[in-house]
């Protein structure tokens, strides 16, 4: 299976859609996408959506992680949403949840980190 990226800026938010498997296979081109649209926008926040995410793997991890680091930096924030059970299982045994808030949609995790337009 592949990976599908969607992306959409809204102001200074960036909504990446994710769906497929987030794989050793597929997160250098995922890692080198979201880094672009990062510094080629004014992209303060980041929203991951795994909504259609079926898969992911510690390299998909290593993405996020690297990800939160850059908007960290920044002094943005950043969220998930839409979570699947073996994904939200992943997340949740490697930490992630204790550094960044999860939200049941996107319209949720823009509200809850205070970027709504």
């Amino acid at each position: 299976m592949n990976l599908n990226v969607d992306m959409e800026h809204q102001r200074h938010v960036l909504i990446v859609r994710l769906s497929g498997e987030l794989d050793h296979h597929t997160a250098d081109l995922v890692r080198m996408q979201l880094d672009e649209a990062i510094s080629r926008r004014q992209t303060e926040h980041l929203v991951l959506s795994f909504k259609e995410l079926e898969f992911m793997d510690s390299s998909g991890l290593g993405v996020i992680l690297g990800r939160y680091k850059i908007i960290k930096q920044k002094g943005g924030k950043m969220a998930v949403c839409d979570v699947k059970p073996a994904v939200y299982r992943l997340l949740e045994m490697s930490g992630l949840f204790k550094i960044m808030p999860i939200y049941e949609d996107e319209a949720t995790a823009l509200s809850g980190l205070e970027v709504v337009s």
